[in-house]
């Protein structure tokens, strides 16, 4: 197959590149080439999406991927590329969903058109890839294979939303975590994720699915990354919300945070069924796996860098003073 990778050099869009030179396909990654190269036995066309695909014009791929954001990037992709796509994946997210304390709901936030000037907050990205979703819906109709991702980790990552965790653990000591044990935790691994999706592309898997494995609950996540990585004697150290809150702490995401940890009220967002994704085929390793390999690409990264997520030490040990 000849397939198409819009981007393809970094995360989930190099490993989808990845897993399709692994197989013999013939891929072709469309990107700028600024962000980082393109796997070994794949070539690049230089695109800058700002500007325009001209240079696809008049290709023919039996797959495409898309990850992209913009709505104009989708439907000028669409328009330059979708006639003569024999299949089509559109990789949106779960962020789609109107109300984040719902894990049944379907309903979706109204779709938005690009703005350059406004802020992409969670909720405007969540509405920008429903504008999308639907694009590749209409132009395409059953070539389309829309994946609503959930969280997604492993090797790539650089939002540090799962990262922190093997990292931190793999230095020992008192760690805290939230005091939340319960909360589900969902996630996907991006190799795992990419397998779909080329799977997708071979056995023209169509259709809209949530991209989740199964939930677990918080504690018992945190507990096999710690299994996989910590070193004897590490011990996970609760701290209660009203703790974390007179420390500043956030969830989820951002300087002084515990990623994992969910707001109050959006505990559903990561506890959509998975069943509908692993019938069409989504395949999960085990969580200690990803945690080994995340930590590896964290050792290359430096585990001391500055992060986009998670607490740096002087707030985890005022953490600890307090908690005793």
């Amino acid at each position: 197959m000849r397939i198409l990778v819009l981007g393809g050099t970094v995360f989930l869009g190099r490993a989808v590149a990845a897993e399709a030179v692994r197989r013999r396909h013939e891929v072709v990654c469309a990107a700028r080439g600024v962000s980082g190269g393109v796997p070994g036995g794949a070539s690049l066309v230089e695109v800058d999406r700002a500007v325009g695909l001209g240079g696809l014009a008049g290709e023919r791929f039996d797959a495409v991927v898309d990850v992209a954001r913009s709505v104009g990037w989708v439907r000028e992709a669409l328009r330059v590329l979708g006639d003569a796509a024999g299949h089509w994946t559109f990789v949106s997210t779960g962020s789609v969903y109107a109300d984040p304390s719902s894990s049944t709901s379907t309903e979706l936030l109204e779709p938005v058109e690009d703005d350059p000037d406004a802020p992409v907050t969670p909720e405007r990205y969540g509405a920008l890839k429903v504008a999308a979703e639907n694009a590749v819906r209409d132009a395409l109709e059953d070539r389309a294979f829309v994946v609503r991702a959930g969280l997604i980790t492993g090797p790539g990552d650089l939002s540090d939303r799962f990262g922190y965790w093997p990292a931190r653990m793999s230095a020992g000591g008192r760690v805290v975590v939230p005091d939340a044990p319960e909360q589900p935790v969902q996630h996907v691994d991006v190799r795992d994720l990419a397998t779909w999706v080329v799977d997708a592309a071979e056995q023209r898997i169509t259709g809209t699915h949530d991209g989740v494995g199964p939930a677990e609950p918080l504690s018992l996540l945190l507990g096999e990354v710690a299994g996989a990585v910590a070193p004897s004697g590490t011990e996970l150290v609760r701290a209660p919300v009203d703790v974390l809150d007179r420390h500043g702490v956030q969830p989820w995401a951002g300087p002084r945070s515990l990623p994992l940890w969910l707001p109050e009220g959006f505990e559903a967002m990561m506890f959509r069924n998975p069943r509908p994704a692993l019938e069409a085929g989504l395949r999960v390793r085990p969580v200690s796996e990803t945690a080994v390999d995340a930590l590896a690409h964290e050792r290359e990264l430096g585990l001391d860098r500055p992060r986009r997520a998670g607490l740096d030490a002087a707030t985890e040990q005022a953490l600890l003073d307090e908690l005793g």
